[in-house]
């Protein structure tokens, strides 16, 4: 009869002991995601923001329920740091998402009208953000101005009314036509500004869907106004340079850089200037950002 040898497994280090969390920390880590969802509120300027914000990014365990709460109520963590807070952005099932569509609907019923403030929209951030290198640089601030959007988008009109020229194609584009190319019509036939009898700029113009654009951007704390020239000047934050991060792969996005317009291989300039044509009407004083 065989010995009976028994087998026993080597001792390891007994594992740490982690405290188990506790109700309180389910409430700070909500806490930390309600300061994400403040976008305006800066992390340096509020102390509890500021710790919360610490101990996420020291606390394994209290990040990932921070995480989880933020799943949970449809939000996706874009970063966790000083610089930016807590960035989120709302998932498209989310209770916290702005739909462009009911963005657009609260300042015009026309369906026209909504498809501009799209447009508006992805050229502030094209402009802001033209090469890959500057979403890579946590350190690149964008600066726009509501002229020089509007003239920027001009210019991508003219552009793309070339190429439909050289194309043959003279009427409207058909529905399965790239964004742009059933866009630049509509653009180009809108009064830049329009007058009001206080000289005021029509909220129907260009000028008037690009600053409602802009003010929106800079309501949700992804813009900064920095002055009043060039029918507002404004900079860019660390959460819009996140957001656009996330949209940068769009085909339309894409489709608006390829133009040529806004150079994306080298950093000469963040606008090309426009050929020398006469029916080409650019924005007067436009403020275009050509800088190096």
């Amino acid at each position: 009869m065989s010995e009976q040898v028994e087998w026993s497994e080597p001792e390891t280090a007994a594992a740490p002991v982690v405290a188990a969390l506790t109700p309180a920390d389910a409430a700070d880590a909500a806490r930390l995601v309600a300061f994400g969802l403040q976008p305006k509120l800066q992390p340096a300027r509020d102390q509890e923001y500021g710790e919360l914000l610490r101990r996420y990014r020291e606390d394994p365990a209290f990040a990932r329920l921070a995480d989880a709460v933020a799943t949970g109520l449809g939000l996706v963590v874009l970063e966790v740091s000083p610089r930016a807070g807590m960035a989120v952005t709302a998932a498209e099932d989310s209770v916290f998402a702005v739909r462009m569509g009911d963005y657009a609907r609260r300042t015009s019923a026309d369906s026209v009208d909504r498809f501009l403030h799209g447009l508006a929209h992805l050229a502030v951030a094209a402009m802001a953000f033209p090469r890959p290198e500057d979403l890579a640089d946590d350190g690149y601030i964008g600066r726009v101005s509501v002229n020089g959007v509007d003239a920027f988008v001009r210019q991508a009109c003219r552009r793309l009314e070339e190429r439909a020229e050289a194309q043959g194609e003279n009427t409207d584009p058909a529905s399965d036509a790239p964004g742009l190319e059933s866009a630049w019509r509509i653009w180009a036939r809108r009064s830049s500004t329009g007058a009001t009898k206080d000289a005021r700029r029509l909220a129907g113009s260009t000028t008037g869907i690009i600053g409602k654009a802009v003010g929106f951007l800079t309501d949700s704390g992804f813009l900064q106004r920095t002055g009043d020239d060039n029918g507002g000047t404004y900079r860019t934050t660390a959460r819009y340079q996140l957001q656009v991060r996330d949209m940068a792969g769009s085909a339309a996005m894409a489709e608006l850089l390829e133009l040529g317009i806004v150079p994306v291989t080298d950093g000469t300039a963040t606008l090309l200037p426009a050929e020398e044509t006469d029916d080409l009407e650019l924005v007067a004083d436009a403020g275009l950002p050509f800088h190096s």
